[in-house]
């Protein structure tokens, strides 16, 4: 098989590269380095079964080229962080959108599988809890930019199921929920690499908002397993399923168990919502999703508990420390997902 992975040199796409070549699969790597990184996919750049094109995906004629070449397309480059979107709405909304008609229209031509990476953002202010893929959505209001990632995240959903119904082209859409694991950053705002370099570098632990609202962090190799499944089987072509784990934590209890598990004694910094981003900043209290459907379809469920993720975070912060000592600690944090282009 030959994938084509959008936003291969990124934080969740380098280890599904690494994943695939191990199984000995050719691997196209298609990333313009907005976000991602050489330095994720380095040590597979010698492997002859993996292919790097450092360019977007909003070059048309050269994705059409890889589409044609692949028979799987794993479409996960896309906008990166909160803070990032609410800074950049007009790129987040063209990046997303755009970039995922463009894969669309490629791998109709063949009717290509493409996988297409959503975000449990999309749920937006729903209180029901957990999240189930066929709930409603509920957003904020338009003057709100911190929706627009959700808005075009939703629309790429759409467009997906359009192309499958109308045009017959297989898609399987995943909602990540809170994925972590080494080599994601706290650049754009992360809390987890966020809180293991501030612990490991002695700095205060920075808590957005009150600290009660509570996430669900899966391990991202647990998410790789997950997605591989699903693109092994007919039954997912056409669903929108959730990827994440159910394990729910606050914020401040993170924290917390970030300090414990590495040996720190680094005080909570709370920060408002409103110095952390912009005023009337809108978070949502809870966000846990529904692994039903997963098991179900995918026969799988997610193993690794939090502690040990911190554990593998925290070595890969500090060997990067060592690697690289001239790297200041990063600062501040946020609760989203991980989309990592």
């Amino acid at each position: 098989m030959t994938g084509l992975v959008t936003g291969g040199a990124g934080f969740i796409g380098s280890h599904l590269v690494e994943a695939l070549a191990a199984r000995g699969e050719k691997v196209i790597i298609l990333d313009d380095l907005t976000t991602g990184s050489v330095e994720n996919i380095r040590p597979l750049r010698s492997n002859p079964h993996v292919h790097c094109f450092f360019d977007t995906v909003m070059n048309r004629r050269l994705l059409a080229e890889l589409v044609d070449e692949s028979e799987i397309i794993f479409h996960l480059a896309a906008a990166v962080g909160v803070r990032r979107i609410v800074e950049s709405p007009v790129r987040t909304i063209e990046i997303n959108v755009k970039a995922t008609e463009l894969v669309l229209e490629a791998a109709a031509k063949k009717k290509k599988l493409v996988f297409v990476a959503s975000t449990s953002e999309v749920y937006g202010k729903n209180n029901k809890i957990p999240f189930c893929e066929g709930d409603d959505i509920l957003l904020g209001p338009t003057t709100k930019s911190r929706w627009s990632y959700a808005a075009s995240k939703a629309l790429d959903e759409f467009l997906a199921l359009a192309y499958w119904k109308e045009k017959k082209v297989p898609v399987v859409i995943a909602r990540f929920f809170n994925t972590v694991g080494p080599r994601q950053t706290g650049r754009y705002g992360m809390v987890l690499p966020t809180f293991v370099s501030q612990a490991l570098g002695g700095a205060p632990l920075t808590v957005y908002g009150s600290g009660k609202q509570s996430r669900c962090f899966g391990y991202v190799g647990d998410a790789v397993e997950a997605m591989l499944r699903l693109v092994s089987t007919d039954r997912a072509v056409g669903e929108v399923i959730n990827i994440g784990n159910d394990e729910e934590i606050t914020i401040e209890e993170l924290a917390r168990l970030v300090n414990e598990r590495t040996e720190s004694s680094s005080p909570l910094h709370w920060i408002p919502y409103d110095q952390a981003y912009e005023p009337g900043f809108e978070d949502m209290f809870r966000r846990v999703p529904s692994l039903e459907k997963l098991v179900r379809i995918a026969g799988f469920w997610p193993r690794t508990s939090l502690s040990s993720i911190i554990d593998m975070v925290a070595a890969d912060v500090q060997r990067r420390r060592e690697s690289h000592s001239s790297v200041r600690p990063m600062i501040g944090g946020d609760y989203a997902d991980t989309i990592v282009a």
